[in-house]
């Protein structure tokens, strides 16, 4: 995964220089803009495999920033950095779309970490021939990360594609909440982190806006599953 670029987007330059030398070290090409505005510009010239972005950017927020990322690309890996503390920023920034996050101050290291666990989601590993998984209306193209119903496409995240690959892999099966920590999100589940019930809240109102034939369910104690519903029988005539 090194070689990968990262588009970073924090206007405290000594903080963006710092973690765009870790990162070169580390074998990634990273670019910095200081404002959403600059990074809306970088993001067609670069096209980044990831962008990490500071939640609170002079003029254009990362929140702004992300919506509007989202608007022509639900897949791109986002990594939001927040102050810590700020609660409301995480969760607000999740549920918008951003794959992970990280806290001030954050070790560099982290970010890597951060950085080799969103680009793992993407397809490549462990996938079919074709890349194609088709599971009830579901179909999932991991070649071309999104996931459809019909001809809808659902408009998922990374995170949200790999959290739901890996409950259609398990079929009907209860898929525990540490299992989709460390293999959808790369890290170990702590009481106090519930990015994963977030990412998990925005994938069940995805399916729900296009099918009532698929459900994920909350198994209390243990973690989540996928139902599916038998086809309605049309309505008799007559």
């Amino acid at each position: 995964m090194s070689g990968s670029t990262v588009l970073i987007v924090d206007d405290e330059q000594t903080l963006a220089r710092s973690a765009k030398a870790f990162l070169a070290d580390h074998g990634y090409e990273a670019e910095v803009a200081t404002s959403g505005e600059t990074a809306l510009e970088l993001l067609e010239k670069l096209q980044p495999d990831v962008v990490f972005a500071d939640v609170r950017l002079p003029g254009m927020s990362g929140i702004d920033l992300l919506k509007r990322i989202r608007e022509f690309d639900p897949v791109l890996p986002v990594i939001m950095l927040t102050a810590r503390g700020e609660e409301v920023d995480r969760v607000v920034g999740l549920e918008m779309g951003a794959d992970d996050y990280l806290a001030k101050p954050f070790s560099p290291r982290e970010l890597v970490a951060r950085i080799r666990a969103v680009l793992r989601r993407m397809p490549g590993e462990g996938q079919s021939a074709s890349g194609l998984i088709l599971w009830g209306p579901l179909r999932l193209d991991l070649r071309a990360r999104r996931a459809d119903i019909g001809d809808r496409d659902l408009e998922l995240t990374s995170a949200e594609l790999r959290i739901l690959e890996l409950l259609v892999r398990a079929d009907t099966r209860t898929v525990t909440r540490d299992e989709l920590m460390t293999q959808a999100l790369g890290r170990r589940l702590l009481p106090t982190d519930r990015s994963l019930d977030t990412h998990v809240s925005n994938l069940r109102r995805k399916l729900m806006k296009y099918t009532d034939r698929v459900t994920l369910q909350s198994v209390r104690g243990s973690g989540y599953a996928l139902a599916l519903a038998s086809a309605r029988a049309p309505a008799s005539q007559g």
